[in-house]
């Protein structure tokens, strides 16, 4: 297997930033792709959302919705068992992100709190493709649970029956989804965002796709449909660092874990070991063989490289500025490097913890920032599914005590009025 190898020590600067930036996107575009059928939803609702099924699906639907509660799942006790578990991880780990309402007293009367409220109406994107993405679903769905939202719209491509994947059908039915958009795509990005005749209008939108649902997430936050998305997210990345304790297989499974998600998808390694890297690629040409996927992964590992560091410190400081939406550190007591993190959007701690784990049971949330963004945003949390509101209440002294200086502030900003309103209450008090 020919993967790129490269000597972190003879690249420079310029180099090196070259070597983080990702393959680049044609958005313009794909922008003027994806607009008309945003234009078209916008317009014509149910009608346009299956037309565009029909072309881009090949499927002919009576109903571009399904109540999950309709529909009568069948799936495994073992399927069951484990959606069941990773539910129940993802739940404990997200309701322990609640932070409660808050109260603070800035000086004596001036009483700040912030309290939580749920984004009411949420839309969750699960894509189809090759294989339904149960695991997506949950990460999505469940948080949603946990933060109260009132209104939960599911969408994934239906099969080539019009029929929507039980796995899908069985979460949005525990998590309480009223509806299931059966439909893929900028389209069914768009009728969740204006909403149709059939289909609730949402506040925010969430979930992965390709390179069209994302353009059409960000077209539309920017639009008169007067909704927020969760992240950008473009093709799946890891990056692994790795010393010469590490086990080669381990590395290499890890690495095609994320290689077979698509062409487009970046795997990297790192390591202070010169020895590791012939290994790897050993390894890797092994699980090649049988691999489904294998011809998806070959694509990816074409857009892959390694990389050849002096020492761990030099390997972290490459990877906070690659900012990789996976970080595996499978080295020798790996969890004393976790304080030179900066830039991640998920990392997995030893030999022990595939990336895997976090995809689908762990309990952290697998929807994470791609293409560098790890450096400003976060992956999705509790806290997507929320917004939060300040309060403040003053008493006459709270009043009084602040009611010089914004009397003040306001004359400096030439604001009369808002003067006024703490001059007029000032007044009545003194005179009372």
């Amino acid at each position: 297997m020919d993967i790129k190898t490269v000597d972190l020590n003879k690249l420079s600067e310029d180099d090196i930033e070259l070597l983080c930036r990702r393959p680049k996107m044609d958005f313009a575009s794909i922008f003027g792709q994806v607009q008309p059928v945003l234009d078209d939803i916008e317009k014509e609702g149910d009608t346009a959302l299956k037309r565009y099924t029909r072309k881009f699906d090949n499927v002919e639907l009576d109903s571009n919705t399904v109540n999950p509660d309709d529909l009568n799942p069948e799936l495994t006790d073992a399927q069951k068992d484990a959606i069941d578990l990773a539910m129940s991880n993802v739940f404990r780990f997200h309701r322990e992100q609640s932070t409660f309402d808050s109260e603070t007293e800035t000086m004596p009367g001036v009483i700040c709190s912030r309290v939580e409220r749920a984004i009411e109406r949420v839309g969750l994107y699960i894509p189809g493709g090759s294989a339904p993405l149960p695991s997506t679903a949950i990460m999505l769905s469940v948080p949603a649970m946990v933060a109260g939202c009132k209104t939960i719209v599911f969408a994934t491509p239906p099969d080539s029956d019009g029929n929507i994947p039980d796995s899908i059908a069985y979460i949005a039915q525990k998590t309480g989804a009223k509806t299931i958009v059966k439909a893929g795509g900028a389209q069914a990005i768009a009728a969740m965002a204006f909403g149709t005749e059939t289909i609730p209008k949402v506040d925010k939108l969430y979930g992965p796709g390709n390179q069209y649902v994302t353009a059409a997430k960000m077209l539309l936050q920017n639009s008169d449909a007067m909704v927020s998305i969760d992240l950008p997210a473009g093709p799946s990345e890891v990056l692994v660092i790795a010393d010469s304790f590490a086990d080669p297989e381990y590395v290499a499974v890890d690495l095609l874990s994320q290689a077979e998600h698509g062409p487009d998808s970046q795997v990297v390694l790192i390591t202070d070991s010169n020895s590791l890297f012939e290994q790897v690629k050993k390894e890797i040409k092994k699980h090649l063989v049988d691999l489904p996927r294998k011809n998806i992964a070959e694509k990816a590992l074409k857009n892959s490289f390694f990389v050849l560091a002096d020492n761990l410190e030099r390997a972290i400081g490459f990877s906070n500025q690659y900012a990789p939406e996976h970080l595996i550190i499978n080295c020798k007591n790996s969890e004393t490097l976790v304080d030179q993190i900066q830039n991640a959007g998920s990392v997995f701690l030893g030999p022990l913890t595939p990336e895997s784990a976090g995809d689908y049971a762990s309990g952290t949330n697998h929807t994470l920032p791609t293409y560098g963004y790890a450096r400003m945003y976060s992956g999705v949390s509790l806290s997507s599914f929320q917004k939060f509101i300040t309060m403040q209440q003053l008493t006459e002294e709270g009043l009084q005590n602040i009611g010089p200086a914004v009397e003040t502030l306001a004359e400096m900003e030439g604001l009369h009025a808002h003067k006024r309103a703490v001059s007029v209450r000032l007044n009545k008090l003194k005179n009372r």
